[in-house]
């Protein structure tokens, strides 16, 4: 597995970080996540971001979001914008790379709509540090992938899916997947990546075998 590809020491990590609060949006350490910003808190967020550290932390809301400023999981993932582009009609359209797992300590107050928590990261030091490779059994994966994408109706380039390397397959599956809210919190808090690996197959199996017990109706 890559080292992180920031090269940063926990010592500079920030004390205090934006949050993103989105439901089944998962970012994981050196996972790629697109977004579309238009909501102008979140267009000051990115400003604001862009102008510091250009770190960002993604979260999931608890109980499905509802409300201004829903509690949010205790966990999220930080990355750090390595792409962005402005549209003609305002719009941010950015690329954040994961750097790091934290835990909420408290958050504080802002002034410019968004919400920041100050971070704990001292409990994750495997995402910056980790080079233990991957043991999934990647043929087990690969047969049950293939069912689970079908009966979700998501389509893939399988050639490239062989060729990818396994911590990055694992890393992307995890967060494109369409699993549940409590599912991708569950994947974001796994130790390491091999209990991920080990739980994402797991997850996707479910998916599958419950599909077949019901008949062929997609699991959603």
């Amino acid at each position: 597995m890559s080292q992180n590809p920031f090269d940063l020491p926990y010592d500079q990590l920030p004390e205090t970080i934006p949050v993103f609060p989105l439901t089944g949006v998962l970012l994981l350490p050196r996972g790629k996540l697109p977004l579309n910003i238009f909501e102008p808190r979140y267009l000051n967020m990115v400003q604001d971001a862009l102008a510091t550290n250009r770190m960002i932390g993604m979260i999931q809301p608890r109980d499905g979001g509802a409300g201004h400023n829903p509690p949010l999981y205790e966990i999220g993932c930080a990355g750090r914008i390595t792409s962005f582009s402005e549209t003609e009609d305002g719009r941010f359209l950015i690329t954040l790379t994961g750097v790091s797992r934290f835990h909420i300590m408290q958050e504080v107050a802002t002034t410019r709509g968004y919400r920041r928590v100050v971070a704990d990261w001292s409990g994750f030091a495997v995402d910056l540090e980790d080079d233990t490779p991957c043991e999934m059994d990647r043929g087990r994966l690969d047969g049950v992938l293939r069912a689970y994408f079908k009966q979700q109706g998501i389509s893939a380039n399988w050639e490239s899916v062989a060729q990818a390397p396994l911590d990055r397959l694992v890393t992307s599956l995890a967060m494109i997947c369409p699993f549940d809210a409590p599912e991708k919190q569950a994947l974001l808090e796994s130790p390491d990546l091999n209990s991920r690996a080990q739980l994402l197959l797991a997850l996707v199996e479910m998916a599958v075998h419950q599909d077949g017990d019901s008949g062929g109706t997609a699991r959603h």
